[in-house]
């Protein structure tokens, strides 16, 4: 069974955890990558009242691009739960990341980068898509590592707390620096 396929969407099997983590080692730092819950705004309250010290839920791309890479998944609804998140426990930090060199223009991961800053999102991480297997999407291209530093410039005016930028960045990396940045 897929957890999605689950009546909470999965949500439990996500909270459980958390939970069980703070009963036996309560100083550990757990930070929790969730799925959309295809829209069920009831499990994303059950993983925020878990209270992860971070909540990450990867956009994975941009609007254009939805369709290709994230088959099943809306890009609005991902906005939308990272909004909720925040609304739901303002302290907790919320966290996101795109991947680039799947065909996206500079001026669409920048009107995403506002998208997602619009809805309260501390960090942003933002990574070379790498093609995990020839049946996943091609590489349209690399992205340079000066593109990626300008996208972090960019991203701290934008008032993300964290932005992580580079071609092997990926979701964890340094995941507990960001978390410490964004309680700053």
């Amino acid at each position: 069974v897929c957890s999605s396929d689950l009546p909470d969407g999965g949500a439990a099997i996500f909270a459980r955890p958390i939970a069980e983590i703070r009963q036996r080692v309560p100083a550990c730092k757990v930070e929790v990558l969730i799925p959309d819950f295809r829209g069920d705004w009831k499990a994303l309250e059950t993983v925020v009242a878990a209270c992860p010290d971070v909540l990450n839920h990867n956009t994975e791309t941009v609007p254009r691009l939805y369709h290709e890479v994230r088959k099943g998944a809306v890009y609005g609804r991902s906005l939308e739960l990272l909004r909720r998140a925040k609304s739901l426990a303002p302290e907790m930090p919320t966290k996101t990341g795109l991947m680039l060199g799947l065909g996206e223009e500079r001026e669409e991961v920048l009107a995403a980068m506002q998208d997602l800053a619009a809805q309260g999102t501390d960090i942003l991480t933002l990574g070379q898509y790498m093609q995990p297997t020839r049946e996943h999407l091609p590489i349209v291209r690399y992205v340079h590592p000066d593109e990626f530093g300008e996208y972090k410039k960019l991203g701290e005016q934008m008032g993300f707390a964290h932005v992580e930028a580079g071609p092997l960045v990926r979701s964890s990396y340094h995941a507990f620096e960001q978390e410490a940045a964004a309680h700053v």
